[in-house]
């Protein structure tokens, strides 16, 4: 703490991500990477432009990767907001969207980063418990509110909405902005961009860091009305007018080009974890519906807090959350390759007969 902090940061109490951990042969299924790595065609096109084009600046606008979305979406460019990241782009919505008289409303159980942007930017807010089967209940959200915001599927927790639902919540949520986190939506869950149309309140976003497998280039976008992605393009010029590098638009592009590859590394997470849940429950696991490229489950008999720890000393990194303290006994374990959840899985069998 300093004499010479800013007042806001005094209060602050800042997202803490997923460790990344310095071990050997570590299998690392902490922080819901995907196990493939990005398609061939964009690792080429990423060497192919790093060339000395690199001392000139990115277009500002990234207009020729906004295109490439627009058009796989079917939507307009206009429609389109990109950044440097998924969570900045959140952060940016949180600034330009959600800072009103009224509180904003987001789930108890979700996001940790939601109420850090509410903290940062001063923005008023309320969590809405989840029910008894850790579900978010739309219906708990209809009341004056400055905003709604929910990831689907939910974060950690795995559970996804369905768009009939959400599309209900629509129609009797029409004078706030709704914003639809679809960070993982690419592993089993329905996206609600085919509502875009219809509502001019909706406001969905994507990542390029899980299914797309390009966690580390920052990639983010959301989708919208052009009012709404217009007051993002508004906050993100005040502060930054070139988030996006020429690398991460190059990648970015040829990303939606080969939608094959992306196709089939989704299937492949997604058969993956169906076997896994079968082979967790009969080790005597409660697992919760999943949406995800990541599944939540606890133990019957031994805590989560042990399990963990034990995993860790056979080099394998899962997480586990303390708060609440209603999910402190659960974890949450990335889908890994068939190679890495099998060994996962016999480890487990080892620790749980010990």
């Amino acid at each position: 703490m300093s004499k010479f902090w800013s007042k806001v940061v005094h209060g602050l109490t800042p997202y803490i991500p997923g460790e990344q951990p310095k071990l050997n042969n570590l299998i690392k299924l902490n922080t819901n990477e995907n196990p493939y790595g990005p398609s061939p065609k964009v690792i080429a096109a990423i060497q192919e432009f790093a060339d000395d084009n690199l001392r000139l600046y990115p277009d500002p606008n990234s207009e020729a990767l906004k295109k490439s979305i627009a058009d796989y979406f079917n939507v307009k460019a206009n429609q389109v907001f990109v950044g440097n990241g998924s969570d900045e782009v959140l952060a940016i919505a949180f600034q330009a969207l959600l800072k009103h008289h009224a509180p904003i409303l987001f789930p108890d159980i979700t996001y940790s980063f939601y109420p850090v942007y509410c903290k940062l930017y001063e923005i008023d807010f309320k969590t809405i418990p989840l029910n008894d089967s850790f579900e978010i209940v739309l219906n708990d959200y209809l009341m004056p509110n400055g905003g709604v915001i929910f990831p689907n599927p939910n974060a950690p927790t795995g559970i996804p909405l369905t768009l009939k639902k959400i599309e209900a919540f629509l129609d009797k949520n029409i004078d706030s902005v709704v914003i639809v986190d679809e960070a993982y939506v690419d592993f089993g869950t329905e996206s609600v961009i085919s509502l875009i149309e219809k509502y001019k309140n909706l406001l969905v976003t994507h990542s390029f860091s899980k299914s797309r497998s390009l966690a580390g280039l920052r990639l983010g976008y959301a989708i919208g009305h052009p009012d709404l992605i217009e007051a993002l393009i508004r906050v993100k010029d005040s502060f930054n007018s070139y988030p996006i590098d020429r690398l991460g638009l190059i990648a970015g592009i040829e990303s939606f080009k080969d939608d094959s590859y992306f196709k089939n590394t989704c299937h492949k997470v997604i058969k993956t974890k169906l076997n896994f849940i079968e082979k967790l429950k009969a080790l005597n696991f409660s697992v919760l519906p999943s949406g995800a490229n990541f599944v939540f489950a606890q133990h019957t008999s031994l805590d989560g807090k042990i399990i963990v720890s034990k995993l860790r000393d056979y080099g394998i990194v899962v997480r586990r959350f303390d708060n609440p303290i209603r999910i402190s006994s659960y974890i949450r374990f990335t889908i890994g390759s068939d190679e890495e959840m099998q060994v996962l899985l016999e480890t487990l069998k080892l620790i749980l007969s010990t």
